[in-house]
């Protein structure tokens, strides 16, 4: 994510939900609410889509426990499209990564979407990538430099997963390649969860992923992650260094989960749905379940969570185009 990123803190969501009261008593309570995920059940951004549905229940915004509804593939483009589809009621929202409107719009010429398509209504939390080695990686390969040199000397397996072509870990794993001067041989995935299991049956060298992800295996011995992608090192992973410290500040990415509406939802509805996914995102339960699968718990207004999609924009524009990758490349 980039250094422009303000999202609130759990004090700051406070906040910001006192300021949304107002606008929360004009939205009439829907009966129940749905959440396109376009990824896979059991990945972590699963977790935040399930945990939060769960809590609206009750409030304002619905009567009922909402319900999500995976729809995988395309890199989460599908959950997007189908998002764009929907009625601008507040009766359904997209979970999607902020990849999805800030860098795939440089990547996907044809993009069945546009920004303004959508609105924000709230991040939800966020995620450090990282990347991983399995078992088709030498065990004496243990550090970001000795698998450079590894990956160097063998070419032909070279590989590392991903979960889509176009998603950012897809593009952190170019960065490296590019930045360090080795070729790096893109595998991707639909979704997380099936590039980390070739990734531990040794079909794949590596794996670029939402670290989080990882963590079941990296405890059993299966994988071994190298480097992630926070500014600082991840929470969840004090001991494994970030890009950064490894000398690729251009691989610096804390990318968030976001919840969306139609484009022409109302702002009440917007404003009630935000309100009721800010209290969800405190509850400790959901906190304790994010933090299960590496993710870190982390509401925003929509107004926020619109400025720092539009500065992850302006960011990732230039970097595609030293990448070269496209959807036609």
């Amino acid at each position: 994510m980039s250094t422009r990123r303000t999202i609130l803190s759990a004090a700051g969501a406070v906040t910001a939900l006192a300021a949304l009261r107002p606008l929360t008593a004009l939205a009439q309570a829907l009966d129940q609410v749905k959440i396109y995920y376009g990824f896979p059940a059991g990945s972590a951004g699963d977790s935040v889509a399930r945990r939060v549905a769960e809590k609206l229940g009750g409030t304002p915004y619905s009567k009922g426990a909402g319900y999500v509804e995976n729809k995988p593939g395309a890199g989460g483009r599908i959950a997007v499209e189908s998002l764009k589809a929907s009625p601008p009621d507040g009766s359904v929202l997209t979970l999607a990564p902020v990849s999805a409107l800030s860098v795939y719009p440089y990547i996907y010429p044809k993009l069945s979407y546009k920004q303004d398509d959508v609105a924000p209504v709230s991040i939800g939390a966020i995620m450090f990538h990282g990347l991983a080695i399995g078992p088709a990686v030498p065990e004496d390969v243990k550090t970001l430099k000795d698998f450079l040199a590894w990956a160097k000397a063998n070419p032909a397996q070279a590989s590392y997963g991903s979960p889509g072509a176009g998603s950012m870990p897809h593009l952190l794993g170019a960065l490296l390649g590019l930045r360090s001067g080795v070729e790096l041989k893109h595998v991707p995935y639909r979704g997380t969860v099936p590039s980390i299991t070739d990734l531990v049956g040794g079909q794949i060298a590596a794996a670029m992923n939402p670290s989080g992800d990882y963590l079941q295996y990296m405890k059993a011995g299966r994988v071994r992650v190298l480097a992630t992608s926070g500014k600082k090192r991840s929470p969840y992973l004090p001991d494994v260094p970030t890009f950064t410290e490894l000398g690729y500040p251009d691989c610096t990415v804390e990318e968030w989960f976001g919840f969306y509406a139609p484009a022409r939802t109302p702002a009440a509805t917007i404003a009630s749905a935000s309100a009721a996914i800010n209290v969800a995102l405190v509850d400790k339960s959901v906190i304790d379940a994010l933090a299960l699968v590496g993710l870190v718990a982390h509401g925003s207004t929509p107004q926020e969570m619109a400025a720092d999609q539009k500065a992850e924009y302006e960011r990732w524009g230039p970097l595609v185009k030293q990448i070269g990758f496209t959807a036609e490349s």
